[in-house]
């Protein structure tokens, strides 16, 4: 039985297209065929990748009309062209490289890319990926900045730990953040000269005064001269690496608030958000943006975001192991982290993903939590009124039957050998 087809798509008239290099562009334009024409007629131009040449290249599209300009993401060498191709009012497409396949055996040089993209973008047989207008792109840079600080703080960190460890001292088996308060004392006594494992484990504070005795073990290597002057040298470059790296986090906070400040009602609705702080809400925002109408649905939000398992099934079987695929990396760890945390609450998301690991395991639990959270922000930023309110604790045990808990029980009592018989409570 026949039934119609829902592909309603014609092709563009007017059609640019950009194969991208670091110091070359190549242009492919197609135009409708001239009168008394029957072929649809095209141009190829090569342009230099500086400023200048960009400018002119973005007028060209202007003067000819064109409707739809798209271009590969080749590396970050498509930002100058895509921002100039924007200033110029033009509404240009960035396309994944992958959507864009040649056929086997077909050549492949500059020239013919671009008449192939151009050829396949006239037929809309691609899909736009998405681009964040400029505020949000600023406020990108500085929170992927900071993430990548924060990354290389950590990094750093570990390296002094090694280090203490090569000196044969113990520190971080007694401490658990040897970079506390107590514990950076104990280094910069290191660093100044200090070698006697008691005064060193005397500068402990608050909680670590009950450990002294152990933080003496810790420092024993000492003694026999563990740690020489190549230790020193290297644990004052890691340390004052990791304050310099504390100073440029903080100047990165207080930048990020002056770009968040517009979309403060925004973080402030994240905020009330189990397991999401006024850090996480912003790094969110840079990622996906605050207009949701570029997501149509809660749904395609989760997919762009790789938190939906993907669909794979060919001869009546499904294939592959359901891995959602590679998607933002940023986004993804915010969402991790904020799912970890909500997970020790007690509320609802805490609940949900209590019930999921029980059946699923931990990590499943994680990521679905993720994307539940991700759902959660795409109904707060698609109703400005909205206001996160949580469902409580308790709320899949409101909504189990009693009738399948009393046979659960009874089955798990049955298991275990007893004869149940179940009379009402007076």
């Amino acid at each position: 039985m026949f039934t119609e087809s829902q592909d309603d798509e014609q092709i563009i008239e007017r059609v640019a297209a950009l194969d991208i290099g670091k110091a070359e562009i190549v242009c492919c334009v197609r135009l409708p065929a001239p009168p008394g024409g029957k072929r649809r007629v095209q141009e190829v131009s090569t342009h230099s990748t500086m400023v200048g040449s960009l400018s002119e290249l973005a007028e060209r599209p202007v003067e000819l009309g064109i409707e739809r300009v798209v271009m590969e993401a080749t590396s970050d060498y498509w930002r100058a062209p895509f921002y100039l191709f924007e200033a110029h009012g033009l509404n240009p497409w960035l396309v994944n490289a992958k959507d864009v396949r040649h056929l086997p055996g077909r050549p492949k040089t500059d020239v013919l890319d671009s008449v192939w993209l151009c050829k396949v973008a006239e037929r809309q047989m691609l899909r736009p990926s998405f681009v964040p207008p400029a505020p949000i792109r600023r406020l990108r840079d500085l929170t992927r900045y900071r993430v990548d600080l924060v990354e290389v703080r950590g990094a750093e960190k570990n390296r002094v730990e090694k280090l203490l460890e090569d000196a044969c001292i113990k520190l971080s088996v007694v401490a658990s953040d040897i970079f506390g308060v107590s514990g950076r004392a104990m280094l910069a006594a290191l660093l100044a000269g200090e070698r006697d494992p008691v005064k060193l484990a005397d500068m402990a504070r608050t909680r670590m005064r009950p450990k002294i005795k152990l933080l003496r073990e810790a420092f024993a290597g000492l003694q026999v001269g563990t740690f020489d002057e190549h230790h020193r040298f290297l644990l004052a470059r890691m340390l004052e690496r990791i304050d310099r790296t504390d100073a440029d986090i903080a100047d990165l906070d207080t930048e990020i608030e002056v770009m968040i400040a517009p979309f403060g009602d925004d973080v402030t609705r994240l905020d009330e958000i189990p397991g999401i702080g006024p850090t996480a809400a912003a790094i969110i925002l840079a990622e996906i943006g605050t207009d949701m109408t570029r997501f149509p649905t809660a749904g395609h939000l989760a997919s762009w975001a790789k938190f939906a398992p993907g669909i794979k099934s060919s001869a009546g079987k499904t294939k592959g192991n359901g891995s959602t695929g590679h998607g933002n990396r940023y986004l993804a760890r915010v969402l991790g982290d904020a799912a970890v945390a909500a997970a020790r609450t007690h509320t609802f998301l805490g609940a949900r993903y209590r019930n999921i690991a029980r059946r699923r395991g931990k990590k499943k639990a994680i990521v679905a939590l993720g994307r539940s959270i991700l759902v959660i922000i795409w109904q707060l930023l698609s109703d400005p009124e909205a206001h996160f309110i949580d469902l409580g604790a308790d709320y899949y045990d409101r909504r189990v039957s009693t009738a399948a808990k009393r046979r659960n029980h009874v089955k798990a009592l049955e298991a275990l050998g007893y004869t149940v018989t179940i009379e009402p409570a007076a």
